[in-house]
């Protein structure tokens, strides 16, 4: 499996009534995947994971693999700060027929040292057949997986990569300076993307992606062809927009502009909650300058949280 170019990290639609939206989910797959896209990540941070029951973690898994109908690759969000935990649930999710592989995140709240973080990703690995991503993302787990450490799990056969969400991109350059170029290196923030890629990365997990999926994958598509030209361009454009989508936790920003866009219904859970009125208004002035909302937006208000 080659790997690489734009993923989407994707949000996980509710309905009014708090449940699983399935066509909405379906159709953003759908739509993500004639837009373009190279991989899809499903029950990630962006997708409110732990605000899911295990059936309903299994369920969102199997309808991305389901729609996607092996058009694309897509790798199941697989996460636990119990090692026990995430091998039971790496087990779960390698029963699900067309996965394509796993990602998983440092443990959090653990704040394990590199040894134990290395234990814990070998013990998940070990527990499927199929290709694992890392996630190193410290601002959300409170755990930072180092450059030398990630080597020493590269070494673990079905260790093919990780995405990169540690922010600094001279960590990121360290790695790529020290794995093997058969290792692949995705950038985890979209705001960083463009550098990551100058310098070895095999393409982006992005946020952004969720609204625009066509625009990101020009975007990581060019500048894997040494396009800069284009790829600037389209960054430049849009800039302002992969920081919007943290200007309150994501994926808070993304989903109401997804709702706006007639996307989604914005519904979260709880201890997700909609964007403060000022956070909103912000957000649909941008999204109506960069010419997002092409649909009939709902009425002021008109969003759930359970």
């Amino acid at each position: 499996m080659e790997l690489k170019g734009c993923g989407t990290a994707l949000v996980t639609p509710f309905r009014a009534d708090g449940e699983i939206d399935e066509p909405a989910l379906r159709a953003l797959v759908s739509w993500q995947i004639t837009s373009g896209i190279d991989l899809l990540v499903a029950c990630g941070t962006t997708g409110e994971t732990p605000t899911l029951s295990s059936e309903e973690w299994l369920r969102v898994i199997d309808i991305v693999v389901d729609e996607s109908a092996r058009r694309v690759p897509v790798f199941a969000g697989c996460t636990h700060n119990s090692t026990r935990e995430a091998v039971n649930k790496t087990r779960r999710a390698s029963s699900i027929a067309g996965l394509s592989g796993l990602l998983t995140a440092n443990p959090y709240y653990n704040k394990p040292t590199q040894e134990g973080q290395y234990q814990h990703f070998r013990a998940v690995a070990e527990a499927t057949h199929l290709p694992v991503l890392l996630y190193n993302v410290p601002g959300r787990t409170g755990a930072n997986l180092e450059p030398n450490t990630v080597a020493r799990l590269a070494e673990v056969s079905n260790i093919i990569g990780i995405k990169e969400s540690c922010g600094s991109l001279p960590q990121i350059t360290e790695l790529l300076s020290i794995v093997s170029p058969d290792f692949k290196v995705f950038a985890g923030d979209d705001n960083i993307a463009l550098a990551v890629l100058g310098v070895g990365g095999a393409g982006l997990i992005s946020v952004t992606a969720n609204e625009i999926p066509a625009e990101m994958s020009q975007m990581v598509r060019a500048a894997l062809n040494n396009d800069w030209l284009n790829a600037r361009r389209i960054n430049r454009r849009y800039y302002r927009l992969m920081l919007a989508n943290f200007w309150e936790s994501n994926p808070i920003p993304v989903k109401c502009i997804l709702a706006r866009m007639g996307r989604i219904t914005e519904s979260y859970r709880l201890p997700m909650v909609p964007p403060t009125p000022g956070t909103r208004a912000r957000l649909e002035k941008l999204a109506s300058e960069l010419g997002l909302l092409v649909h009939a937006p709902q009425e002021p208000g008109d969003y759930r949280m359970f």
